[in-house]
């Protein structure tokens, strides 16, 4: 059973998203709050495995709740931010505090379930064409000629391929096609890239990526889903 935690501070989204995931039988929604506060409260003391956190609420918005809740909250919590396009500076910065992904309000309901799911299991939500968009927007990239960030020295040639596929919003398997190899091999080039860098999971290898000028916008850009 996945524990959900819903944090907005509009009571009608808040009822609206507690009916569409109590419909399924995989999904608990373990309590609600109606601001930052109340949300770093319920999770620490109801450790859910996902909190829906909405962006713009009164007190501590969802953007610092969720730098909190990820620096000192219960083990194996995932935020799942919520947002319009209007916020995307907010959604970049709460990607670089090591939320899980993040979705659209305005995404269909079957969308809503299946990101609760993909997050409760440890992956991160990446839609590629609204990632880019978010961090191309306000990423700061070095000069050109810039050289390869120390950081990134570690990293082998092909954890560097690896690296540059992540941050263009390609899956394991797409990757394997890719480079011709199994997507076991990509996972195992997965995990090391994350371990090496000391990142928390996808999202941040991706901002990583774009930060340090790894990727550029528009370089080997996916074209955007209809």
């Amino acid at each position: 059973m996945i524990g959900v935690l819903i944090a907005d501070d509009q009571a009608l989204v808040r009822g609206g998203f507690r009916m569409i995931l109590e419909s399924h039988e995989d999904i608990a929604i373990v309590g609600e709050a109606e601001d930052g506060i109340q949300a770093l409260s319920l999770a620490r003391e109801l450790a859910p495995d996902v909190v829906l956190m909405d962006i713009r609420m009164p007190g501590i918005d969802g953007l610092e709740a969720t730098r909190r809740l990820l620096a000192s909250g219960p083990p194996g919590v995932h935020v799942l931010v919520l947002t319009t396009f209007d916020a995307d500076e907010y959604v970049y910065e709460a990607l670089k505090a090591g939320a899980a992904g993040f979705l659209l309000k305005s995404a269909p309901p079957a969308r809503l379930t299946d990101a609760v799911r993909v997050v409760a299991s440890g992956e991160s939500l990446l839609a590629p064409s609204i990632t880019r968009r978010l961090i191309e927007g306000y990423v700061r990239r070095p000069p050109p000629g810039t050289q390869s960030p120390k950081e990134l020295e570690q990293l082998t040639a092909r954890e560097l391929e690896v690296l540059r596929l992540i941050a263009r919003g390609l899956s394991n398997h797409e990757i394997a096609a890719e480079l011709i190899v199994s997507p076991a091999t990509v996972k195992t080039h997965v995990n090391r890239v994350l371990m090496k860098l000391e990142l928390r999971d996808r999202v941040q290898a991706v901002v990583l990526a774009y930060e340090t000028g790894l990727v550029q916008p528009g370089e080997g850009a996916r074209p955007a889903p209809n």
